[in-house]
């Protein structure tokens, strides 16, 4: 494996994890959306799956998203009978998006980032280093 491809693996994860970030912070900025009117569902959690895949270009496997899907576990219900959205028993359906498990994720997200950025970066050194040699 040659340094460039190095460089287009990172660059692989990078997206990747880029792409996961974007789908932490729309949960995190959904987390106390309800629905619009009433008996309408609130904001569902998205997750995302990466998957590896053959690049032929490079000759070595790269990561990718395979899908954004949806959290499918239940609404948290809160009791708020006074709320324009309760049920007849009171009670409100909020997202089930958990801002403890998003920042976990995100910061796992931004290390996995910066990993991959520090590859590149230390590839990058690597192939300046060569040619400072290659000149002298």
């Amino acid at each position: 494996m040659d340094l460039n491809s190095a460089i287009k693996i990172s660059a692989s994860g990078m997206r990747a994890q880029g792409t996961r970030l974007r789908v932490i912070s729309e949960n995190v900025a959904n987390a106390d959306s309800l629905g619009s009117v009433k008996g309408q569902d609130p904001y569902r959690r998205k997750t995302i799956v990466f998957e590896n895949f053959m690049n032929r270009d490079v000759n070595a496997e790269m990561v990718r998203v395979a899908k954004i899907g949806r959290d499918d576990s239940d609404f948290e219900l809160a009791y708020e009978p006074f709320h324009p959205l309760a049920d007849e028993d009171g009670y409100v359906r909020r997202p089930n998006v958990n801002s403890l498990i998003e920042m976990m994720d995100m910061r796992e997200a931004q290390r996995t980032y910066e990993a991959n950025l520090s590859s590149i970066e230390m590839a990058r050194s690597m192939l300046q280093r060569t040619v400072d040699l290659l000149r002298a």
